[in-house]
């Protein structure tokens, strides 16, 4: 039996081990799955592993394996089979569990393309078959050679088999030079039970699942066996072609479905989530009388120009989505509320569960978040549950969010026992008794003990030694935790960790000798400490932890400021959060008021400040690197963006802007150079206009940059 801890309350030494756990279990997933045909988990718990992972590198960003699984697509093929080296990558679809997912993916292809809320945007919905994934290639009409997915990159040639499926032509009519036309491969449900009784009466091997017997079916040397199984495909997308088939993604459909493939007839065009997600829950109520497997919806931006602006992230496409269909829920026994306690000061309470298998994983462990969800409320205050708060001893409803997440949906309040008692959240920190306090428009109550609060400490000290951090090796969350309660050799501040070395070389008891290390072990600890020194600056913003400040931000202080010097002179010069200082931090895009305030109360913090300038005289900072934009018209100048963009997407304007050597800022402020005012501009124009800053229109500023 596994339980599970919530991610947003692993440790790192805790998310290191069960990244490595994860990769190794969903490689052999994959090959299970995709290359032997033999599943050893369900889809429902792969999707729960993948997902876990996910959502531990999100929480984890630094810890993110060079093999991540979720940068890989299928399994590498079997040596049984040639290899089919794909023209265009075969990718995998992300996930949406749920209407606000949906709704979010529609806005954020709105938001990519640049469309506001009252344009029309069609998407296409059909459901998401469970089988096998083939790609067909056709030259001068003639089917030439199929391939399974395999890695996404190169797939198993299996085309001797395809050419036996009834569904599959042969030939085609009127069809471009080339063309790739992918789909899946399945079998019904009759077809399925049928297959299985013709197996026990010769006594051989039954499948488990229809899409089990597909993918069997499909990858045999021998063709005549695929030849007497029932597998069917249905045609969907399509890769390497030398024309297009039409302008959108249901134009291309019905073009295959001309070439002679079956297409599914409950594909449908959408102009809105609304319509989308109606169309989801009657594909769902449909669902037990299709005669085949289907695991949710499949969402696509019908317009194939705007398919090609939104382009791929690395395993999938941003044009698309697969809506899954619900996980499934249990009911158990709420035992006891724990409280965690988190590198920033975060109180996060835990439920422990008499253990329970969701969705085929045991569950003994979920998230309550914070105070007003476990009182029955949302972060804006307002009643869910209907307002019932949840209490140790309650019996409660548990799902597992996108099948990965162990949450309470619900409680039961017909067997709350009679002697139950609203649940109290402390008031002070359970590792150090320091105040815990709620801040104004937070929904985390935090302790306020900073470093003298041991699990905020060591924590901040897991984080510095980090793979995004400093990244010593040899200093793992396991050596952090041994140091920092060590008594003759201690590990409590940041610097402590560069002057380790001096500190064993002056004492008795070395380290060498103690248990679990020896001479080499030692040696090659200080060696990888003294490596350590010479460091760069957003590596260093981002090591010391400050609240809000993650390795994207680091990098932009970094390269606003230069130079550790640069950096530390401007955050002091700040008084009360005003002047110009303030106002240039302000200005960096992506730094915000309530980030911008962390990174000062960090710097002005006596506490704090000491740790750091005791730090900073053990290294060597290195200055950012700037790019060579000499050549650049706007190389160092302070642009903002304001009002609708025509010509471009705002994150296309930023990206070429910054390419060039400018800093893109979210303020108009007196160290603006550039104002870019699209139709609409507003207050930040207007501002530009007081303070004398030069104002341009989107054509005139494409000319600047010489834009094509």
């Amino acid at each position: 039996m596994t339980t599970e801890i919530p991610v947003e309350n692993l440790t790192r030494d805790q998310a290191i081990a069960e990244l490595e756990q994860l990769s190794e279990k969903l490689k052999r997933a994959n090959q299970d799955y995709h290359r032997d045909d033999a599943p050893t988990i369900s889809d429902g718990e792969y999707d729960h592993l993948k997902q876990r992972n996910l959502a531990i590198e999100i929480q984890f960003p630094d810890l993110k394996r060079e093999d991540s699984p979720t940068e890989k697509v299928g399994a590498p093929i079997s040596e049984k089979f040639t290899k089919i080296e794909h023209s265009i990558r075969m990718l995998s679809l992300g996930n949406a569990f749920s209407d606000d997912d949906v709704a979010e993916f529609d806005e954020r292809i709105r938001k990519y393309l640049g469309m506001t809320g009252g344009e029309s945007l069609y998407y296409t919905a059909e459901p998401k078959i469970d089988g096998l994934s083939l790609s067909l290639r056709y030259e001068r009409g003639n089917l030439v050679h199929a391939a399974t997915r395999g890695d996404g990159a190169i797939g198993e040639n299996v085309t001797a088999n395809a050419q036996v499926i009834n569904d599959i032509p042969k030939q085609i009519q009127n069809a471009p030079e080339i063309v790739e036309i992918r789909g899946e491969v399945y079998m019904s449900h009759s077809d399925f039970m049928a297959l299985n009784k013709v197996q026990e009466k010769a006594n051989a091997k039954t499948f488990a699942n229809p899409r089990n017997a597909a993918a069997g079916s499909l990858r045999q040397l021998n063709s005549n066996i695929t030849a007497a199984r029932p597998l069917r495909f249905f045609a969907y997308a399509w890769g390497e072609l030398s024309a297009p088939l039409g302008t959108t993604q249901s134009q291309s459909v019905a073009r295959m479905r001309e070439f002679g493939f079956q297409t599914n007839d409950l594909m449908k065009c959408c102009d809105s989530p609304a319509e989308m997600i109606a169309h989801y829950n009657r594909i769902e109520e449909l669902r037990p009388d299709l005669g085949y497997d289907i695991d949710g919806v499949v969402y696509k931006v019908d317009d194939l120009a705007l398919q090609s602006r939104l382009g791929f992230r690395s395993t999938n496409p941003r044009w698309a989505i697969a809506h899954k269909f619900p996980a499934e829920i249990a009911h158990t026994h709420l035992e006891a509320i724990e409280i965690q306690v988190g590198r920033t000061g975060a109180l996060s309470p835990v439920a422990r569960l008499t253990p329970v298998t969701v969705g085929g994983v045991v569950v003994s462990n979920a998230t309550l978040h914070n105070p007003d969800y476990i009182a029955g409320k949302d972060s804006k205050g307002n009643a869910i549950r209907d307002g019932r708060d949840i209490r140790v001893g309650d019996w409660v409803e548990v799902y597992r969010a996108g099948d990965v997440i162990p949450k309470i949906r619900d409680v039961d309040l017909s067997k709350r026992p009679t002697d139950s008692v609203p649940y109290v959240f402390p008031t002070h920190c359970p590792e150090c008794q320091s105040p815990a306090i709620r801040e104004e428009g937070d929904s985390t109550i935090r302790c306020t003990g900073g470093l003298i609060c041991p699990a905020q400490a060591v924590e901040g000290l897991k984080h510095f030694v980090s793979r995004g951090a400093f990244d010593i090796e040899g200093l793992g969350n396991k050596q952090i935790e041994a140091f920092y309660n060590d008594e003759t050799l201690p590990i409590r501040t940041f610097a402590d960790i560069f002057t380790l070395e001096a500190r064993d070389n002056a004492q008795f008891g070395k380290l060498k000798n103690r248990e679990g290390w020896g001479a080499k072990s030692s040696e090659n600890l200080f060696a990888a400490i003294n490596e350590k020194r010479v460091v760069a600056l957003n590596k260093l913003i981002f090591a010391l932890g400050i609240r809000h400040v993650g390795d994207s931000s680091a990098s932009l202080l970094a390269k606003q400021y230069g130079s550790w010097g640069a950096l530390t002179q401007a955050i002091d010069t700040i008084q009360d959060y005003q002047g110009d200082a303030w106002d240039n931090l302000l200005s960096i895009d992506g730094v915000g008021d309530v980030m911008a305030r962390a990174i000062v109360d960090q710097f002005h913090s006596p506490d704090q400040r000491k740790i750091i300038n005791d730090l900073v005289a053990e290294l060597d900072i290195q200055d950012a690197v700037v790019q060579d934009n000499s050549n650049s018209p706007v190389a160092g100048k302070t642009v903002v963006f304001t009002g609708s963009l025509e010509l471009m997407t705002r994150a296309e304007a930023k990206a070429r802007a910054e390419s060039l050597g400018a800093k893109v800022s979210g303020s108009v402020s007196k160290n603006t150079d550039i104002v870019i005012a699209g139709p609409g501009a507003g207050s930040k124009a207007k501002k530009a206009q007081e303070l004398g800053v030069q104002i341009m229109d989107e054509e005139s500023w494409l000319a600047l940059i010489n834009a094509t």
